[in-house]
C-alpha cells in the first residue's frame, strides 16, 4: 500500500523545510502549509494520516487548528511541535486529543521515531492486510475474490476491496462514514451528501452472503463482524 501522507503546518521556513525533507527522504507523500489559517483549511479537507502541527503560528494558533479539527476529525492523529516546552502546553494539547509533543529543537531521527510511532498506533491508517476470514469465507484482497467452503467465489471490485481491507484493517471499531470516504475514496466529505459507502456496504453483504459480516453501528459507522 501507498506510504502515508503527512501534512506539515509550521511557520518557521527553515524548519518547515527541513521537516518536509526529512519525510520526503524517508517515503512519505508530504502537505505543507506556513501559518494557521492555511493549515486549518487544509488540515480540514485534505486527505492525509499524520498532521504536524506548530503551535505559535500567525493567523491562528495551533491549540485553534487542533480544536477544529478534533470537532471535525475527531480520529485525525495529530502530533504537536513547539518551543513551547513547559508541562502546561504539552499537557493541553495531549488533553485535546494530540498523540503526542515533540518539543524543539528535536533531532530528524527523533522526529521520524515519533511518526512512526503515531501512525503505527493511531486509527485512520490502514495496516497491510492481504486475506481475511469473515464468516467462514477467505477473502483474498490480492486477488480481489471471496472463496465459499463449497468452493465458489464472488468477485470483488477494486472499491469494494479496498473498503473491505480498510475494515477489516480497524477491526473492533466502528468506523465513521467521513473516514472512509476519505481513506478510502479520497475525497472531502464535507458538505458532501452521498450514499456511496452505504451502497458499497450492501454489495459486499451480498458477495460475503451475511448480514452480520458488516455491521451498522448507530450514529457512528460501519464495522467488521465477528
Amino acid at each position: 500500500m501507498d506510504q502515508p501522507t503527512i501534512l506539515v503546518v509550521e511557520d518557521d521556513a527553515a524548519v518547515r523545510q527541513g521537516i518536509v525533507d526529512a519525510l520526503t527522504f524517508s517515503g512519505y507523500a508530504v502537505l505543507s502549509e506556513p501559518d494557521g489559517l492555511a493549515g486549518k483549511e487544509t488540515a480540514l479537507r485534505a486527505r492525509y494520516q499524520l498532521l504536524l502541527l506548530d503551535l505559535v503560528m500567525p493567523g491562528c494558533s495551533g491549540f485553534d487548528v487542533l480544536e477544529a479539527l478534533k470537532k471535525e476529525r475527531p480520529g485525525q492523529p495529530v502530533i504537536i511541535l513547539s518551543a513551547r516546552g513547559e508541562e502546561g502546553d504539552r499537557v493541553k494539547g495531549l488533553k485535546m486529543g494530540a498523540d503526542d509533543y515533540v518539543v524543539k529543537p528535536f533531532s530528524v531521527r527523533e522526529l521520524l521515531a515519533r511518526v512512526d510511532a503515531v501512525l503505527r498506533r493511531t486509527t485512520e491508517r490502514p495496516a497491510a492486510v492481504e486475506g481475511h476470514k469473515i464468516n467462514g469465507a477467505q477473502v483474498d484482497f490480492s486477488r480481489r475474490e471471496v472463496r465459499f467452503e463449497d468452493g465458489s467465489r464472488e468477485e470483488l471490485s477494486e472499491r469494494e476491496s479496498d473498503l473491505l481491507r480498510y475494515l477489516v484493517a480497524q477491526s473492533g471499531r466502528a468506523v465513521p462514514r467521513d473516514e472512509l470516504l476519505r481513506q478510502v475514496w479520497g475525497i472531502d466529505p464535507k458538505n458532501i451528501e452521498t450514499r456511496t459507502v452505504d451502497m458499497h456496504v450492501a454489495h459486499l453483504r451480498q458477495k460475503l452472503r451475511s448480514e452480520t459480516s458488516l455491521v451498522t453501528v448507530r450514529g457512528k459507522g460501519y464495522m467488521l463482524g465477528i
